[in-house]
């Protein structure tokens, strides 16, 4: 029986970094956004212009808190923007 090689051990690994609960939160002049919040406000928006959420596959999300926004674009077709 051969021996796994290193990348397969780690792939197989549980605990650590890849499966730790995270919580992203961005802060700028006074204000502060949290990852489930600003994720909660881009699916409000893309629903709103009338896509399926079964129909969204990737989100793309770029922060701007000096602009006071966060655009996005989901399925590299939709974008949009929220306010920071």
């Amino acid at each position: 029986m051969a021996r796994k090689d290193s990348m397969e051990r780690a792939m197989e690994k549980v605990g650590g970094f890849a499966t730790a609960k995270k919580n992203v939160v961005i802060q700028y002049q006074g204000r502060e956004r949290n990852e489930e919040h600003i994720l909660q406000q881009i699916k409000k928006d893309v629903l709103a212009k009338g896509v399926k959420d079964d129909e969204i596959e990737v989100v793309d999300i770029y922060v701007k808190p000096e602009e006071s926004a966060i655009f996005y674009v989901v399925n590299k077709k939709v974008e949009g923007s929220i306010v920071f």
